[in-house]
């Protein structure tokens, strides 16, 4: 099995970050474990979290449809850590699933410490809301 830095490594969100500074973000994440059926995060609640999945599969729930699956390296929650508004959907494990989360507050302190970090991950959610 992969590290956690070898799965950042792998995630487009983080790809401009440098090694030293997805080591840095590595180390404000936390690994937490969920069992089949948990809503780990969920449609119009407060989010204050972001997720990269390690292990399992998820779905993404909006108004009580299954819109998206999440497998290994996806990531969600980024949304509301950076605008601070309520969750989008519901992301509902389907199978035992392992996640890193990242809190609002630890990637604040890594970005203050790391201005170009901040710059990378602007251009990496450009990209993303691009389509590239």
């Amino acid at each position: 099995m992969a590290t956690n830095l070898e799965v950042l490594d792998t995630i487009p969100l983080f790809a401009a970050l440098s090694k030293r500074q997805r080591r840095k973000l590595l180390r404000g994440m936390r690994v937490f474990d969920y069992e089949p059926g948990h809503a780990i995060v969920r449609q119009g609640d407060e989010g204050e979290t972001m997720f990269v999945v390690l292990e399992g599969e998820a779905r993404v729930i909006r108004r009580g449809r299954t819109v998206g699956k999440l497998l290994p390296g996806d990531v969600f929650g980024e949304v509301s850590v950076f605008d601070a508004r309520p969750r989008t959907a519901t992301v509902q494990t389907v199978t035992r699933t392992s996640c890193l989360a990242l809190h609002r507050d630890e990637l604040r302190k890594m970005l203050k410490d790391e201005p170009r970090a901040a710059w990378a991950l602007l251009g990496s959610l450009a990209r993303r809301l691009r389509g590239d």
